[in-house]
């Protein structure tokens, strides 16, 4: 398992977090219950398995929804 955390735009409303956390955790792959989306700091940070998807897997998710991804940042957990 791998930690993730997503720098995005400048999240605006309440449901634009929830809709990028469904999103999240709609990626096979993604640990779901470690989904924390961050309303104040728009990030968005999780586990996944490296194995199963990449980072950018769940970056297209986000940007499937029209969110901007500033950056990505990857460690082992």
């Amino acid at each position: 398992m791998q930690k993730a955390t997503i720098q995005l735009e400048t999240l605006t409303c309440p449901s634009c977090v929830m809709k990028v956390e469904s999103a999240v955790k709609s990626v096979s792959g993604v640990e779901k219950e470690s989904v924390n989306v961050m309303f104040n700091a728009s990030k968005v940070k999780f586990d996944f398995d490296e194995a199963k998807l990449s980072v950018e897997d769940v970056e297209k998710a986000i940007t499937a929804l029209g969110y901007e991804v500033k950056k990505s940042q990857v460690k082992a957990k």
